[in-house]
């Protein structure tokens, strides 16, 4: 019986591809279950376009992350902590803190696209990682200046 899985499943294969599998286990699992659905041409059309679509839809999606990143690229943001002794930050700089800043800027971002392995403590330029496509990372640098009281 060949069908077309509809969810990804272990040792049979992934989801889209269109496999054969024994009768029983298509009539009696897969297909009541939702997991797959019978391989007509009227099925394999629709996913087809389906396929279409979502591969329009990541490069779309590719097109926008690379030009926010070439935005991104060149932007510098400065935040002002206060400092104690020997120029130590009374806390630290986090994602949530780079978040607000770009938001300041007009750039609405994810704080868990920004990838900071941990807070930053030193005052200085920082360059901060944002993850903003699997395939393209932003650097954005973080200027971490004292708070003139």
């Amino acid at each position: 019986m060949r069908v077309i899985l509809t969810t990804d499943l272990p040792h049979v294969g992934k989801a889209g591809q269109t496999v054969e599998v024994a009768n029983g286990y298509g009539r009696n699992y897969l297909l009541p279950r939702g997991l797959a659905v019978l391989a007509t041409p009227g099925n394999e059309r629709s996913l087809e376009q389906r396929q279409k679509a979502r591969l329009a839809r990541e490069a779309r999606n590719k097109a926008e992350a690379e030009a926010l990143a070439a935005q991104l690229q060149s932007l510098s943001l400065r935040i002002a902590k206060k400092t104690g002794e020997g120029d130590r930050l009374y806390g630290s700089v986090t994602s949530m803190d780079i978040a607000n800043l770009l938001k300041d800027k007009g750039f609405t971002l994810d704080r868990r696209k920004i990838v900071l392995d941990s807070p930053l403590k030193t005052l200085g330029s920082h360059k901060v990682p944002i993850r903003l496509h699997p395939e393209i990372v932003a650097e954005v640098e973080v200027a971490v200046t004292r708070e003139e009281l």
